[in-house]
């Protein structure tokens, strides 16, 4: 199994380009914080690359901007080339499977105004966005969600 999800804020503006296909897609960073601290007590973080095509893509390139925090599920994948001098280059990126905005929209902010808000931070993806449209998927058979919540007792796991 191949899955990952990250928590984290894009370090920079989206910039979404198209293959001769016509095809979506954007690379970018997200900063995801570590648990522990370094020796002056700040936050250590990692910088994981992704890479999104078509309607994720598209999605980013509208409602997301540097700062942004968001939701990313997808899976790993490592390639190689050989650079202009002849070295060897390895790389590790997510492919975004599925993204979630978590930074809410601000009710006040003009159309394009970058609408980060950073003083009340409540997560809710794409709820609080007019402007976003959520994809007509057809269903499928999946099974259900699991509920937001729920109880576990020490006696329910298994070590």
């Amino acid at each position: 199994m191949n899955k990952t999800i990250l928590t984290g804020r894009i370090t920079r503006d989206p910039e979404v380009r198209y293959t001769a296909n016509g095809l979506a897609n954007v690379r970018f960073s997200v900063a995801v914080d570590r648990m522990q601290k370094d020796a002056s007590g700040q936050r250590m973080a990692d910088f994981i690359n992704c890479v999104a095509f078509g309607q994720q893509a598209d999605f980013i390139g509208r409602y997301v901007k540097k700062g942004n925090m968001l939701a990313v599920e997808g899976r790993l994948q490592t390639g190689n080339y050989q650079g202009q001098d002849g070295q060897m280059r390895y790389t590790t990126d997510v492919i975004v499977e599925r993204v979630e905005n978590l930074t809410p929209r601000d009710p006040n902010a003009q159309p394009g105004q970058n609408t980060t808000n950073y003083a009340n931070p409540t997560y809710g993806a794409n709820q609080n966005n007019a402007n976003y449209q959520a994809p007509n998927r057809q269903p499928q058979n999946e099974t259900p969600a699991m509920p937001e919540s729920f109880e576990v007792a020490d006696d329910d796991l298994p070590f």
